[in-house]
């Protein structure tokens, strides 16, 4: 199935002052909004929600973001795919002397002339981004020493001997 790319996520400011605007755009995986290291996304982003005027040169912007990242397991590194959906509530400003530390704030320079969501739904993506996935409940993970994938079978390290153990190994060879 083709989607096309709506670029609907850049709104005029002076339209948001007359009347609410309805957001329900895509951001793709190759925009240049995404920086190196970012989660990508597989597909598209579907960005869905309202931005309107909440008061003297402040816009509120209340949705919805969706898609799949591409991460990996974090015990065996394998590649696997993650849902992301997050609401979103963000105010954009174009003064910030009282919410300069507020992560839900984005700055608009003061004259501008458009809102563009793309960097606000770029951050509420990498929040949403899982940090702990794994591929299945019971993942082995990877042999610290050798690199080997321990789902697929033991790998040819010898075992480890826990030296801390080794006064009660003792204290039990001595009991027999």
């Amino acid at each position: 199935m083709a989607i096309s790319f709506v670029a609907m996520l850049s709104f005029d400011i002076r339209a948001l002052e007359a009347r609410a605007a309805i957001v329900d755009g895509w951001l793709s995986p190759d925009d240049a909004i995404w920086q190196d290291g970012d989660d990508l996304p597989i597909d598209p982003v579907h960005v869905t929600g309202r931005v309107s005027r909440a008061g003297s040169d402040r816009f509120y912007w209340s949705g919805r973001i969706e898609g799949r990242a591409g991460i990996l397991c974090r015990r065996c590194l394998v590649p696997l795919t993650a849902p992301v959906a997050e609401n979103v509530h963000l105010i954009f400003s174009e003064s910030l002397p009282d919410d300069e530390d507020d992560p839900d704030v984005f700055q608009i320079g003061p004259r501008a002339r458009d809102i563009d969501l793309r960097p606000a739904v770029r951050e509420q993506w990498l929040l949403g981004v899982p940090s702990y996935a794994v591929c299945r409940d019971d993942c082995a993970g990877i042999c610290p020493h050798c690199g080997a994938d321990v789902n697929t079978g033991a790998c040819e390290c010898p075992p480890e001997n826990d030296s801390r153990l080794d006064a009660l190994r003792s204290l039990r060879s001595e009991s027999n």
